[in-house]
């Protein structure tokens, strides 16, 4: 073990919390630190002097980690595990998970940390308080994990599920779910290797059946700790996938939509958008009806309105016998430009500029108007600005010329952009700027004689 290791790692054991000197594990010397130190051993204004000492430590320490100075961190480090010995049994007892969050974040990018470092550090904090015991055992994994230790990170996982506390340990029950959860997702990782490796076997190879057999036993054992997890309200992403996917292989198609539709559309669980993505995806690959569809995304647009699967939902609304899903596929198509991210998204310019001609041709001028009402004292500065039409054609002129068009629908001839877009002589857009204009002259929702 490294020098630095030791230093930060015998702090913990408590035999230099009564000397009277404060030294980094460099040498360096904090003479107010030692000044109140002092006061604690000698016993003048013990308690105050504690509080102000450890509470400018934390200050020192956060503001080095923010300035990633990890080697002044770990030198602050070590005069702070003092706080263990705190007077307030409420700081005393919130001081492990305190040590625990800011040493990791230290030995993690400390240069001259190590792996065995990490692991004497995560070993020794979940023995500082146990109720911090599953929390930590569960970070340790994750960054064994990090670093590619599966089988390290799998027997972390197998001792913190077998930890008991006595009346404690009901009250970390989802932690416990959690950690077992984890231990199903490297189960799901091992089952997922079996899969790719069964895939390239011969179904009538011996070696088939016993491959598949020992999948199906993986599957198991899997199942089970996924689903302990995914029945707690909360947000489960990778395990509810994981778990899908299993259940989808083994054809059980019913059990994998029963999950995606809990997850989903149980109130119990916090609204995420992903749980629809999830539903979407599966019903598509099912070949769901339009319908079934199109009530998926609508709740993922009113969540995320601005995501990518938008357009995707514009098109199933444009293809819907239902006149109300082709007014709500204009009011999506207005929806994913709001944002910012969106502005260069050419297919959605596309879409709106053929819609918008679509729509004013089939006589829903209304329903034009209600979607740019709203829009249309800030739009022009945040889509149609003579910087954005001169900076548009310079980096992506299919681009410029579907805004143009939409901004000539919906501002007329007289806006910047489109006056900027249709003065520009190109060879290959010449003629795409002609039509344009001639749209834009036919479609335009701003009455010429104003």
């Amino acid at each position: 073990m490294s020098d630095f290791s030791e230093e930060l790692i015998s702090s913990m054991t408590g035999d230099d919390l009564g000397e009277t000197h404060v030294l980094s594990g460099t040498g360096m010397c904090f003479p107010w630190l030692q000044k109140h130190i002092q006061s604690v051993v000698t016993g003048g204004k013990k308690e105050k002097d504690f509080a102000q000492t450890t509470s400018a430590c934390l200050s020192f320490i956060q503001e080095a980690l923010l300035k990633h100075q990890w080697q002044k961190a770990a030198e602050y480090m070590h005069s702070y595990f003092q706080i263990l010995e705190d007077s307030d049994s409420n700081k005393r007892q919130d001081a492990p998970e305190i040590i625990w969050k800011l040493g990791s974040e230290i030995l993690y990018y400390h240069p001259k940390s190590s792996m065995e470092t990490f692991n004497t550090f995560a070993d020794r904090m979940k023995n500082i308080g146990v109720m911090n015991y599953l929390k930590i055992s569960l970070q340790h994994t994750l960054y064994l994990l990090h670093h590619g230790m599966l089988e390290d990170a799998n027997r972390n996982l197998s001792q913190a599920e077998t930890w008991r506390y006595g009346e404690k340990s009901s009250s970390q029950e989802v932690l416990i779910n959690l950690i077992q959860a984890y231990k199903g997702l490297l189960q799901y990782y091992t089952w997922s290797k079996k899969r790719m490796e069964l895939s390239k076997l011969d179904k009538d190879d011996y070696a088939y059946n016993t491959a598949s057999q020992n999948m199906l036993n993986q599957s198991w054992k899997t199942s089970v700790n996924l689903y302990a997890l995914i029945q707690i309200p909360g947000i489960w992403d990778p395990f509810v996938k994981s778990y899908v996917d299993m259940l989808e292989f083994y054809g059980d198609q019913d059990g994998a939509r029963e999950v995606l539709m809990n997850y989903a559309y149980d109130e119990k669980f916090p609204s995420n958008p992903n749980a629809h993505i999830y539903l979407y995806n599966f019903l598509k690959r099912e070949k769901a009806p339009r319908e079934k569809l199109i009530s998926v995304l609508k709740i993922l647009y009113q969540i995320v309105p601005s995501h990518k699967l938008m357009l995707e939902f514009h098109r199933l609304l444009r293809k819907s016998e239902k006149e109300e899903h082709h007014k709500l596929g204009l009011e999506v198509l207005f929806g994913v430009l709001d944002f910012a991210g969106c502005t260069k998204n050419i297919t959605a310019w596309k879409y709106l500029a053929n819609y918008l001609r679509q729509t004013l041709m089939g006589n829903h001028l209304d329903w034009v108007q209600v979607e740019w009402n709203p829009r249309k004292n800030w739009w022009p500065t945040f889509h149609f600005s003579y910087f954005w039409a001169k900076n548009d054609w310079k980096e992506d002129k299919a681009l410029a010329c579907e805004k143009a068009l939409v901004a000539g629908i919906l501002l007329g001839k007289g806006c910047r952009y489109f006056r900027y877009i249709s003065k520009q002589d190109h060879q290959v857009l010449r003629k795409k700027i002609k039509q344009m204009k001639k749209l834009v002259k036919k479609c335009s929702i701003v009455n010429p004689g104003l």
